[in-house]
């Protein structure tokens, strides 16, 4: 990448994660393509997205403070790049090829000439290409794991519970990959998706993909842990007879059966219609009741809610400091 991650989300080196999250935002909210369509501003939300996958991650950030562009190669290798810098440092000044440290880098295989390596080798064996085996070369291409990728997630309230398939794009990547959220995913839960990471060094095995999961807040339910809960006005009617309604729940709408002379406020628990995750019990889904009194300007309403007054008891009695 040439321009720096940085500048890219306008912020400064020693900014803090609140501060790079807050800056990201901003500006793919101003250049996400569906808001703002054009092949600048897609290049451009690609720039944002691989800038905040990198300063978002202390590890990849590390990396990219000491190393800077280098480090962003997929099989970059950061033990090998210390090594070449620790080498460079202790040679002796002169004679070199304007490699710092002012050695000749040919002395890395123990010579020039046909049978020897050139800078193009040492740079491509310090950062993991995978380099054919041709005669005389002493390098071996190094075989190794890819690094594991990070990406953040959003999905809905209710495919969080439920669980659900997607297709993920991921930065840089010209194929989406196909997404299993199993049910019951929460807030700042992380799934690791195998094989979906960077490619493996000379040959080696791929990392694995990390989603940090995100979940939209639902405008009825809350939830805490693997319970539900769930505020549903009835009428005073329903509250005094103590009628049977139907309520939502993750599994489709339920019969519930009010209490009789239900007051604002009550609770009731229904058993197993919380959040269900594999090999655990299912939570539970709480139902607070609140009455709800008629806001209509009517005479007859006045009427009966001035006779219902008549005969309910003082509600204010007990009430002390």
């Amino acid at each position: 990448m040439a321009r720096d991650l940085y500048s890219v989300l306008g912020v400064s080196r020693d900014a803090d994660e609140d501060t790079i999250k807050k800056a990201f935002r901003k500006l793919a909210m101003k250049y996400h393509p569906d808001k703002s369509p054009g092949k600048a501003n897609e290049q451009k939300f690609k720039e944002i997205n691989q800038a905040h996958e990198v300063l978002s991650n202390k590890t990849k950030r590390a990396l990219y403070d000491e190393f800077g562009e280098e480090s962003l190669s997929q099989n970059f290798d950061a033990e090998r790049a210390r090594a070449y810098r620790r080498y460079a440092s202790a040679r002796p000044a002169g004679g070199g090829r304007g490699v710092p440290g002012g050695f000749d880098v040919q002395d890395i295989f123990g010579g020039s000439g046909a049978g020897g390596g050139d800078f193009g080798d040492i740079l491509g064996d310090l950062f993991g290409r995978a380099r054919g085996g041709g005669a005389g070369r002493r390098a071996q291409a190094v075989r190794g794991r890819g690094s594991d990728v990070e990406q953040d997630l959003t999905i809905d309230f209710v495919s969080a519970v439920r669980g659900t398939t997607l297709q993920l794009q991921r930065p840089g990547e010209p194929e989406p990959v196909t997404v299993r959220v199993p049910p019951g995913a929460a807030e700042g839960s992380r799934l690791r998706i195998r094989g979906q990471g960077a490619p493996g060094i000379g040959g080696g095995e791929p990392g694995d993909l990390l989603l940090n999961i995100h979940v939209t807040p639902h405008p009825f339910f809350k939830r805490e842990g693997d319970d539900l809960h769930l505020d549903v006005p009835i009428t005073l009617g329903e509250a005094y007879r103590g009628d049977k309604i139907r309520i939502p729940t993750p599994d489709g709408e339920v019969t519930l059966k009010v209490p009789a002379r239900t007051q604002t406020g009550q609770v009731i628990r229904l058993r197993g219609k919380g959040i269900a995750r594999k090999g655990k019990e299912p939570g539970d889904l709480y139902v607070k009741f609140l009455v709800h009194v008629p806001t209509v300007d009517d005479p007859e309403v006045a009427k009966a809610i001035e006779l219902l007054d008549r005969k309910t008891e003082a509600p204010r009695g007990e009430l002390r400091f």
